[in-house]
């Protein structure tokens, strides 16, 4: 570590109040996703912040009040020097009105070392930290020659994928780390896709012929939908269980890739036969695996199973897979993120973290999901890293350590300032 980072390192700990600070700011500006479409002030806070320190900002609608902000300070060399991407999603988990916090979910506490609020651990610890570290970059009048990337995305808590969107406007770096909850591992994570599999009658029939369709001599060929789904989901469970017999990934417990029906919908009124009916699936599966082909198995086993009943192979189930938003179409996708510990930018914030704790940092995978994935999907190599633990991320009484917090912030502004004074490969 130069003599230059060590000093702002040194200033993180004489300064964490402000860095505490930061985190209160952003805490208190409302975001929870559903309901959405609630970011634009804390984003403009975001965009202000960045414009403040040298950046060139990018701020857009991907939804109405829900704006995505990138920031870009451009390298002095940047054709010779690493780029980074730091990216962290500016919505929260819902609250409800039912969960008993000990003050408003908005409103931050600081006590007992921790700081308590929505969104604390999931994930504005990780943007503050980052931020902050950004801001004594600024300060100390270091200019660096590889390019730094800023992006405050939205809807990431109901797969609005607002990084997809970034990836989709052009923007790319050599590396880039996802600040979102890691409990500072640094991370790959499997992926998750959503689908709905519809059974769909063409003929529509009264409740008083179900004795024709069922019994002998009836002579009426035709089904209840919502039975018919029955065979659907046991093919769903026959197929997670031979995932789980054929399939793993180091690091995550034997099984962790599940199919489940989620939702079911059929059926329009008790004097019909159900003539339609929809299973609502979310399907996870390992880094090694991506949706397409996920998508794929699951179809031409369900189809496998419809030609074995004398209806379903004359009424093929229908499948539809992912979406843009849990909130809009009611699908999303996670893309799986699988990370090279041989790379050079994960060794790289490998060798930052251990600088500064002491300590090699854990290299694992999430048991949950973040936008990593879409990162990695457009060609970036990616990690996650951040401050924060899941038992804390949706809780009720959402709190980060304050300790791990500055060590994060600590972390970054080595990592940043390395970085991007490596040349390029």
């Amino acid at each position: 570590m130069s003599v230059q980072i060590q000093h702002l390192v040194e200033q993180i700990d004489v300064r964490k109040d402000e860095v505490i600070d930061l985190l209160k700011k952003l805490i208190e500006f409302k975001t929870p996703a559903p309901p959405a479409r609630n970011t634009k002030d804390a984003q403009t806070f975001v965009a202000d912040f960045l414009r403040e320190r040298g950046f060139s900002v990018d701020m857009w609608d991907v939804y109405p009040n829900d704006p995505n902000v990138v920031g870009v300070l451009k390298g002095s060399d940047a054709d010779h020097f690493n780029s980074l991407i730091i990216n962290g999603h500016i919505d929260v988990a819902e609250v409800s009105e039912e969960e008993e916090w000990e003050l408003d979910p908005f409103t931050p506490i600081v006590k007992n070392g921790v700081v308590i609020g929505r969104g604390a651990a999931d994930m504005k610890g990780g943007l503050a930290g980052a931020l902050f570290a950004i801001q004594l970059l600024h300060e100390a009048g270091i200019e660096l020659p590889g390019s730094l990337l800023f992006q405050s995305v939205i809807g990431e808590e109901v797969g609005e994928a607002g990084t997809l969107e970034c990836c989709n406007r052009g923007y790319k770096a050599d590396f880039a780390v996802v600040v979102d909850t890691s409990d500072l591992h640094i991370q790959g994570q499997g992926g998750v896709i959503t689908g709905w599999i519809t059974v769909k009658s063409t003929q529509t029939f009264h409740d008083a012929t179900r004795r024709q369709m069922i019994h002998a001599g009836g002579k009426l060929f035709g089904a209840s939908t919502i039975e018919k789904m029955t065979k659907i989901i046991q093919g769903l469970q026959e197929l997670e269980r031979h995932w789980a017999v054929t399939k793993s990934y180091p690091g995550f417990l034997p099984g962790t890739n599940t199919i489940n029906p989620a939702v079911i919908e059929g059926g329009r009124h008790a004097a019909f036969i159900a003539d339609e009916c929809r299973l609502w699936i979310t399907v996870h599966y390992y880094p090694n695996e991506s949706y397409e082909q996920i998508i794929k198995e699951i179809e031409k086993h369900i189809r496998h199973v419809a030609s074995a009943d004398p209806w379903l192979r004359e009424n093929l189930p229908t499948f539809e897979w992912g979406g843009k938003s849990m909130i809009v179409d009611r699908g999303e996708i996670f893309p799986s993120l699988e990370i090279d510990p041989n790379h050079s930018g994960v060794k790289k914030l490998a060798a930052a973290h251990h600088a500064v704790l002491q300590e090699n940092v854990v290299v694992d995978v999430s048991p949950t999901v973040t936008d990593g994935g879409w990162l990695g999907e457009a060609g970036i190599p990616t990690a996650i890293y951040g401050p924060g633990n899941l038992q804390n991320a949706h809780a009720v009484n959402e709190q980060v350590s304050i300790e791990q917090l500055i060590e994060y912030t600590k972390v970054m502004v080595t990592f940043i300032y390395e970085w991007c004074h490596t040349q390029k490969a």
